[in-house]
């Protein structure tokens, strides 16, 4: 399988997790789904867990390099790009697959923190963390870390919610629980 197969198969294995989980897929359900035979994806991954772990280093990397795009593009006011992650979001949310947060999944079913797939879920929202926390510096946050970890408090209960109600109702209140943190944290 060449590398770009090799993608191909990630991609595909990606779409099928976020669709119907990690436990109720299995490999026989991932080859049927992916068109890759059992045997072609073990070749490649020693076990389905490997194979979890490069979907999720994909999402991974997809999901940030999205947020940051779809932020960016929304505005170049830095206090204002706080908001704007909520708007992203609010726009995922309303996507017709939308289906919740594949890290969120990926942790409850691997439940042990020293696992590497429920490390890796930690990871992503570290790093998303970590991007919070440049955007209120950018905004001149005087405790840009407290802040971003409110604002990725507010990010996570909302994408469960937007899962579970209605999605446009969930931005909505996310986007005004985050506009008073912010006037908390940056008072005009």
């Amino acid at each position: 399988m060449s590398a770009s197969k090799r993608e191909e198969l990630v991609q595909k294995a990606l779409e099928s997790f976020y669709r119907g989980g990690f436990h109720a897929v299995g490999m026989d359900r991932l080859a049927k789904e992916t068109g890759v035979s059992k045997t072609a994806i073990y070749k490649h991954f020693r076990t389905k867990e490997d194979l979890i772990l490069a979907t999720l280093r994909l999402r991974d990397e997809q999901f940030r390099n999205w947020l940051q795009r779809r932020i960016e593009a929304l505005t170049e006011e830095p206090r204002d790009r706080l908001l704007a992650i909520f708007n992203a979001l609010g726009e995922w949310f309303n996507e017709p697959d939308f289906k919740s947060c594949m890290f969120v999944k990926a942790s409850s079913e691997y439940l042990q923190r020293d696992h590497p797939i429920h490390a890796i879920s930690a990871e992503h929202k570290s790093l998303l963390a970590r991007y919070f926390e440049e955007l209120t510096k950018q905004a001149g946050a005087p405790e840009p870390e407290e802040l971003a970890y409110q604002l990725l408090l507010i990010k996570e209960g909302a994408i469960v919610l937007a899962h579970l109600h209605q999605p446009q109702e969930v931005t909505s209140n996310a986007k005004a629980l985050a506009q008073v943190a912010i006037d908390a944290a940056l008072p005009r």
